[in-house]
């Protein structure tokens, strides 16, 4: 008989939020002085599924502002956000959702994954994190920072971390002291609620730099890389 595959890791709740803060605390000075500075972070989930597969990538690599308003309009336009209604629209349809031509490729690709089975989102749930990032990373277009993010925030895969964000490094580097935080050394489970931490960090305070934070993003990541 074939051994039974232990479950994912899941942050389902704010029990299961606490449980890792306190392992993070004991594993990492830094975070546990972010989290006497911060406080308790919130737990951050969007929808799973399609639809909330779909909003990842449209919200990807824009501004929250233009995210929002692009989301707006895909709603508008397709209505309900079903693989069907995606692989049945035209070019003119995407284009007045507000959607890039990479964009376009990128959902109509997912839309049909999904549509002939070759993509079950359902199932991701009760994998392990590899190979639910490895069965999503087998659709055109969809990356390893989508994957992750959607791991991360549609199913609460404690195990998903997106490491190649720029911005969680570039903050990462600046609680840190321009040293790398190598989430790995503080166990994978944790580095999930590491993340949550640094994003509260970049909403606190990378952010109210405004425009100059992409130069100091910059050099900091010149001084780590």
């Amino acid at each position: 008989m074939a051994p039974k595959q232990a479950a994912a890791s899941r942050i389902d709740s704010e029990a299961d939020l606490t449980r890792h803060l306190a392992a993070l605390a004991g594993a990492c000075p830094h975070m546990a002085g972010l989290q006497a500075r911060l406080g308790h972070p919130p737990l951050r989930r969007r929808p799973a599924g399609f639809e909330g597969l779909v909003q990842i990538i449209v919200f990807q690599q824009i501004s929250t502002a233009a995210a929002a308003a692009i989301w707006a309009k895909t709603l508008a336009t397709f209505g309900a956000i079903t693989p069907q209604a995606l692989a049945a629209a035209d070019d003119d349809a995407f284009r007045a959702a507000g959607q890039s031509r990479p964009k376009i490729r990128t959902l109509r690709a997912l839309a049909a994954a999904v549509d002939e089975g070759l993509l079950d989102l359902g199932a991701l749930e009760a994998m392990e994190a590899d190979a639910a990032h490895a069965a999503l990373c087998r659709v055109k277009g969809i990356g390893p920072w989508t994957a992750d993010v959607y791991l991360l925030s549609c199913l609460g895969h404690a195990d998903a971390w997106p490491a190649g964000d720029i911005a969680l490094q570039a903050a990462a580097a600046d609680l840190l002291g321009l040293a790398m935080l190598v989430i790995g050394g503080i166990g994978r489970s944790e580095g999930a609620v590491a993340g949550t931490f640094i994003v509260i960090l970049i909403d606190k305070v990378f952010l109210s730099l405004g425009p100059i934070r992409l130069i100091v993003i910059g050099l900091i990541m010149l001084g780590v890389v």
